[in-house]
């Protein structure tokens, strides 16, 4: 059995997501997880499907013809990942919009943290006081680092940018 991701990104229109689940489904491969959204006018997901060996180039040709309806699928071979050792946290991040904010992604990947989620955006700040960018960030702490040199050091970004952050531990 072989597990592929598939990511698909197009103009965004009614239908999309039909087609692509149309062809995944009459190859009879198993849709295990996806991410999809619309951002600025255009669709982008990415899918996760197992689906029999023998099965996976008629699966790569079939979602090939999806570009004539405007959908590129991009198919990546994977391989099922043991993770059980590791400590999962869930990172939450405010604070008013401006550059610098990157810093918590390059302190994460300095120590070793590989981000499983990431998920962002924009919002007014209470009280017409600008606009606040926020972040969710779901990931784990692989034997590179401790839970608490991860807090430490983001603790420390958080007062420089004048951010807030929050970690709470999932394991």
């Amino acid at each position: 059995m072989s597990q592929l991701l598939l990511t698909a990104v197009g103009a965004d229109r009614a239908g999309l997501v039909s087609d692509l689940s149309g062809i995944i489904a009459s190859h009879g491969a198993n849709w295990l997880d996806s991410r999809m959204a619309r951002l600025a006018g255009a669709f982008a997901g990415i899918v996760l499907v197992g689906i029999e060996d023998f099965k996976v180039e008629a699966l790569k040709d079939d979602l090939g013809t999806l570009e004539a309806k405007g959908l590129r699928v991009t198919v990546t071979d994977t391989t099922a990942q043991d993770d059980e050792d590791e400590a999962v946290l869930v990172v939450h991040l405010v604070g008013h919009d401006h550059p610098g904010i990157h810093r918590v992604t390059v302190t994460m990947a300095r120590l070793g943290v590989t981000i499983d989620d990431l998920s962002t955006g924009l919002r007014e700040a209470p009280m017409g006081d600008g606009i606040l960018f926020e972040a969710e960030v779901q990931c784990r702490i692989t034997n590179a680092t401790t839970l608490e040199d991860l807090r430490s050091e983001l603790e420390s970004i958080a007062t420089e940018i004048m951010v807030d952050i929050d970690l709470v531990d999932r394991s």
